[in-house]
């Protein structure tokens, strides 16, 4: 693909995923109760979420969020009612000051099955790519290997702004020490999760 048509299509997608919305919030509200480490199987899920979008707005396959429609629906619906569920819990949780064990396989899984239902169950991540693509390429033309540089360029950016993100969310964590510290932050964090899990519900 031409290197400039890739050069505009990762500087929109680096505007639209630098911009706070609900799965960042979900993001930061975890990485400050749990650690970065916990974060990885979500931010997996959401770039292969994406990888997803991406290439049914090259196929042309629009169509399929209308089709499957309510597919979509309960995909969404799922991501909400687990999210709120982690808000709870993050509400709840007893102060620790100390370290955290890592979550085992289960909640790992769990996790990644979150992030892919908070993204696909978001179509106007794909309604961003059909606006966007056909205005710097011409999709019907779009080959094998051009769908591997959009796909490479995508993550490329993804997986930069994600880890800004992150590694905010990780130096504000290492300045909560105190139990009080640690209530508010939780709290603080549940009520993020709640919030990202409404905004995802009313879209």
């Amino acid at each position: 693909m031409d290197i400039s048509a890739l050069v505009i299509f990762a500087g929109a997608l680096l505007v639209a995923a630098g911009s706070p919305g609900p799965s960042i919030a979900a993001l930061v509200a975890r990485v400050i109760t749990r650690g970065w480490r916990d974060v990885l199987p979500f931010l997996a899920a959401m770039w292969i979420g994406e990888g997803i979008w991406l290439s049914f707005a090259i196929l042309g396959l629009a169509y399929v969020a209308e089709t499957f429609h309510m597919a979509f629906v309960a995909i969404k619906y799922a991501g909400v009612a687990y999210l709120l569920y982690l808000a709870w819990k993050m509400w709840t949780a007893p102060v620790e000051t100390g370290g955290e064990a890592l979550p085992n396989a289960g909640s790992r899984l769990r996790l990644f099955f979150t992030g892919m239902a908070v993204t696909l169950g978001n179509p106007k991540i794909m309604m961003f790519y059909l606006a966007l693509l056909p205005t710097i390429i011409d999709v019907a033309s779009v080959t094998l290997v051009g769908w591997a540089e959009l796909t490479l360029t995508m993550v490329v950016v993804l997986v930069a702004v994600d880890a800004v993100w992150v590694l905010a969310a990780t130096q504000a964590r290492r300045l909560l020490k105190s139990p009080r510290a640690m209530r508010i932050a939780n709290r603080t964090s549940a009520s993020m999760m709640a919030g990202a899990a409404a905004a995802i519900a009313t879209r």
